[in-house]
């Protein structure tokens, strides 16, 4: 017999990965989203939306590339902790720029608040209920004409189980180390990832967080944007990236590079 639902606190898929994401993966992936948003992210002037802001890449790379203000969601506690932290240690004028949300996005009651808004390594963990019930709360975030810029999720299932080796750290005396395991199990992605730390003596610690990814292929993921009021914009030089505008009057956009 199942028990009462658990509160979204609780419910923290993240609770091993936080701790080692930004040992192994944020330096990477902060270069990744400067190039991707960053020039987009220049030209606001309303405000910057973080949907899934996560430990906070993009959210500090908007508070450094703009002077507008900045909206982070992101409703997982262990991911919400570095990014505070980290917004605590920024400069008055930049830590009172950036708002934070530790809520979904339809549980924001966020209306008109940016004319950018950017979805990084958010939608291909969204079950495709959960993605397509996303863009309506995007597009009630933007003002008319706003530029929605989402990293698109796999095209399609892996045919065979792929390996990625994170490049092992040192902290101290430790060295951190990961892999992430793709495969394919029915209609989705299953997406282990192991970690390990050592130390003198060998391995002190291991772990595994499993998650899930569903594919959709670009012009699904336009058909779904589509019903919520946005056209695609001309495809940029990044193919892993999606932009399209809000309904409304048009404003200029630099795309992803």
């Amino acid at each position: 017999m199942s028990g009462p639902p658990l509160d979204r606190e609780e419910q923290d898929a993240y609770a091993i990965s936080a701790e080692f994401y930004d040992v192994l993966q944020a330096e990477r992936d902060a270069a990744r989203v400067r190039r991707l948003y960053g020039a987009a992210v220049g030209s606001a002037r309303v405000g910057v939306l973080d949907v899934g802001a996560g430990t906070g890449r993009v959210t500090l790379m908007s508070l450094m590339e703009s002077h507008a203000p900045v909206h982070a969601v992101e409703p997982t506690r262990s991911m919400r902790s570095p990014l505070m932290t980290r917004l605590a240690s920024l400069p008055v004028e930049q830590r009172t720029r950036v708002t934070v949300h530790p809520h979904r996005l339809d549980e924001a009651d966020l209306h008109g608040v940016a004319d950018v808004a950017v979805c990084h390594n958010t939608i291909a963990c969204l079950h495709p209920v959960s993605r397509r019930a996303l863009w309506p709360s995007v597009s009630e975030a933007l003002v008319p004409g706003g530029v929605l810029l989402v990293q698109l999720p796999p095209a399609r299932l892996p045919r065979r189980a792929t390996t990625y080796d994170f490049p092992t750290q040192w902290i101290g005396r430790h060295e951190y180390g990961g892999r992430m395991v793709a495969s394919a199990d029915g209609d989705r992605i299953r997406t282990r990832f192991e970690y390990w730390v050592r130390g003198e003596g060998g391995v002190l610690r291991e772990h595994q967080e499993t998650f899930w990814m569903w594919p959709a292929a670009r012009g699904e993921v336009i058909g779904e944007l589509r019903e919520s009021g946005f056209a695609p914009l001309p495809e940029g030089a990044a193919p892993s990236v999606l932009a399209v505008r809000a309904a409304g009057a048009t404003r200029a956009v630099s795309q992803p590079g």
